[in-house]
């Protein structure tokens, strides 16, 4: 995510690195340029924990996933700030426990937009990609695609998976969480992470460079407690408070692990009341 929506003129910047390519080029793929692999390097010299942050990000997601659909039953899934196509994606991890699960994948870069509706041209049927800022939630939910996951009341989990942070505060993104929660159905769910650090010049210094490098399309590196407000009111599952992600749930010792933790992926699963 972290771009700006820009009417349906989908012509991506490729002078300027996008956050959805460098969390490619960090987890190994290849949908990125040198332009988003020179901002990777330079943000590993300030935090060496970012690829490794990455890879235990993208393993929470599908295990939060997983989850989800073979413990909750969940079939319908809205992917916020989904980024690039990564193998597996949410409708695959999903579909592997029910054929029939849903995904509604929103993004607002050009390129994942243009990506997203290529892989998913063969299963139009149980998903669907958006290009539209996250934002924008009663745009969101007026739209076909989103209609059809609330057509019956179902539970529906809503993903907002290491995205947050591209929200600045004076956007409230607490707000955002709180509007999206009030749309879904009884018995819905809340998937969270957010780039979290407790010292305060580290989450400065992030900050000033995601902000530089993206030309003022970023938000905020929150603090542990910020985050933490991301879930009140909401039934945290599996833990009592949010975690370091790697932590909810690991699959064994095998699981990816960061080497430092000067800044983390802070957030969990949780029940909408």
């Amino acid at each position: 995510m972290c771009g700006r929506e820009s009417g349906e003129r989908l012509i991506p910047d490729l002078s300027k690195p996008s956050v959805a390519r460098m969390y490619d080029h960090l987890l190994g793929g290849t949908d990125n340029y040198q332009v988003d692999r020179d901002a990777c390097e330079e943000l590993l010299e300030i935090a060496p924990s970012t690829r490794d942050l990455a890879l235990v990000n993208r393993s929470f997601l599908v295990r939060a996933v997983r989850y989800l659909a073979r413990e909750c039953d969940v079939r319908r899934f809205l992917d916020h700030g989904s980024g690039l196509p990564t193998r597996p994606n949410v409708h695959e991890v999903a579909q592997e426990v029910d054929a029939s699960s849903e995904v509604v994948y929103i993004d607002n870069d050009p390129i994942v937009h243009a990506h997203g509706r290529m892989m998913l041209a063969e299963d139009p049927e149980t998903t669907a990609v958006l290009y539209a800022d996250m934002r924008h939630t009663d745009k969101i939910f007026n739209t076909p695609e989103v209609k059809r996951l609330l057509r019956d009341g179902r539970p529906v989990a809503a993903l907002f998976v290491s995205v947050l942070h591209c929200i600045p505060d004076r956007d409230d993104p607490w707000a955002l969480v709180r509007r999206v929660a009030d749309r879904l159905p009884p018995g819905s769910y809340m998937v969270i992470s957010q780039l979290a650090s407790d010292d305060p010049a580290l989450r400065a210094k992030i900050t000033q460079f995601m902000a530089q490098i993206t030309d003022g399309k970023w938000g905020e590196v929150r603090s542990c407690s910020d985050v933490k407000r991301f879930f009140d009111d909401f039934e945290l599952l599996e833990s009592e408070e949010p975690v370091e992600v790697s932590r909810w749930r690991p699959d064994g010792d095998l699981g990816p692990r960061q080497r430092t933790d000067e800044w983390i992926e802070y957030g969990g699963v949780a029940r909408i009341r």
